[in-house]
């Protein structure tokens, strides 16, 4: 299992730090997994983040999976996932499977679109307007805040949001 190194996350900050990186040139991907990386002390290189690259923008621009959702997989495989092929059966591959899902379901059910495709939640947009890069922001800092929120409940992190009863970064 890769380390971590923080006792305490607020993943209200961790949805500002994702919206932020965003803005500054990260693509949602990219956004999500530095910001977990950094906010979760995640002993892994820098270079982690370039995995995100190509899954960033629906997957290369392919328009399936909207790329900050992929960030969030890609967080928890970091954090949960195997080295080894212990089978289909192994329990906690499948333990990893269900916190996925329970990242897919939530973000389909509450990005007011009830969708994960890339072209259905951007199918409105002019692709170089201000509109859609605003609303890829928004989806990157709920994917970042929510995988962060798992996170801290599966790895026993103090999730300080919750302790204060944050419900926005400040």
């Amino acid at each position: 299992m890769i380390n971590y190194n923080a006792e305490s996350v607020s993943p209200a900050a961790v949805r500002k730090k994702a919206e932020e990186l965003y803005r500054s040139g990260f693509f949602c991907c990219e956004a999500v997994v530095s910001a977990i990386r950094s906010e979760f002390m995640v002993d892994v290189p820098e270079e982690v983040i370039s995995m995100a690259s190509g899954m960033s923008v629906g997957v290369g621009r392919s328009g399936c999976l909207c790329g900050a959702v992929n960030g969030g997989v890609l967080v928890l495989g970091m954090l949960f996932g195997r080295t080894e092929p212990l089978g289909p059966q192994d329990p906690g591959v499948n333990h990893l499977m269900g916190l996925t899902n329970e990242l897919h379901t939530w973000f389909r059910d509450n990005n007011g679109k009830h969708s994960t495709c890339c072209r259905v939640l951007t199918r409105e947009f002019d692709m170089s307007c201000g509109e859609h890069r605003e609303q890829c922001i928004k989806f990157t800092g709920m994917c970042a805040e929510k995988a962060a929120e798992i996170l801290c409940r599966e790895l026993g992190v103090i999730n300080i949001d919750m302790e204060k009863g944050i419900t926005e970064a400040p």
